[in-house]
């Protein structure tokens, strides 16, 4: 009988291929996605350097979010991690989608941020 993997380990699988093939560099970070069943957490991260230079989540009272895993919350997300990359000196970043489709709430995140000024 052929068993089948969890989604899980088929997401850390995919997201693990993702990054064999980039990094974030201090001239262009990158922006990691990854979601929760609850909430959605993004930081760009300096891969050289080993460091997140900046963050948000759902979990951040100034978004004042009702709901923090849906398409709007993504959205609202994608913003305020475009504002803190742009106060932080932050134009262009690899976008890293952590194994997940891009669809939904990632895409709509991804959307957000290049409106608000991110170039990736």
């Amino acid at each position: 009988m052929v068993s089948k993997k969890n989604r899980s380990e088929v997401r850390a699988k995919k997201h693990l291929r993702i990054r064999n093939r980039f990094s974030g560099t201090p001239e262009m970070p990158r922006l990691a996605v990854f979601r929760s069943n609850k909430h959605m957490y993004v930081q760009i991260i300096d891969d050289v350097a080993g460091k997140t230079l900046v963050a948000a989540s759902t979990l951040d009272k100034d978004l004042g979010l009702e709901k923090t895993n849906d398409v709007a919350a993504a959205s609202a997300l994608g913003k305020a991690i475009a504002e803190k990359a742009q106060a932080a000196g932050i134009k262009e970043v690899v976008f890293d989608r952590g194994g997940f489709i891009y669809a939904g709430k990632v895409q709509a995140l991804a959307e957000a941020a290049r409106e608000a000024g991110l170039v990736f």
